[in-house]
């Protein structure tokens, strides 16, 4: 089913898919939640959700890129997915969903070790 993603949609991911994917990688229990500002991310039910779920959160600063892996994930993926031929909307679904697949644990913790201002603002919280 294709849907566009908004808040609700957003929502949706974050209970049904947040905790088995900390869980998968070893995390669970042991980690900061974060997420970018998109606007559908800083709508005030996904704010409430965030806050009533996931105590430990890193708040995004606007414009900064080295504080915020998932820009650095989205590169990975912008750059990996023009690589393949697509044919149509089904295969770039397609396309995206295994390349997000081929990211590795390994590579979302390099990028969390390769973020040295991330350990200074816990800290100061």
């Amino acid at each position: 089913m294709d849907v566009i993603m908004n808040h609700i949609v957003y929502l949706d991911i974050l209970h049904n898919s947040l905790i088995e994917s900390a869980k998968n990688l070893g995390l669970y229990g042991n980690f900061i939640f974060q997420h970018d500002n998109d606007p559908k991310h800083t709508a005030r039910n996904v704010k409430m959700c965030c806050l009533f779920h996931y105590k430990q959160q890193l708040h995004t600063p606007l414009q900064s890129p080295d504080m915020n892996i998932i820009e650095n994930l989205w590169s990975t993926l912008e750059t990996a997915v023009p690589k393949h031929k697509i044919r149509n909307k089904a295969h770039l679904k397609q396309v995206w969903q295994e390349e997000w697949g081929k990211i590795s644990s390994d590579i979302t913790k390099k990028l969390v070790e390769s973020a040295p201002r991330l350990e200074d603002v816990i800290k100061a919280k």
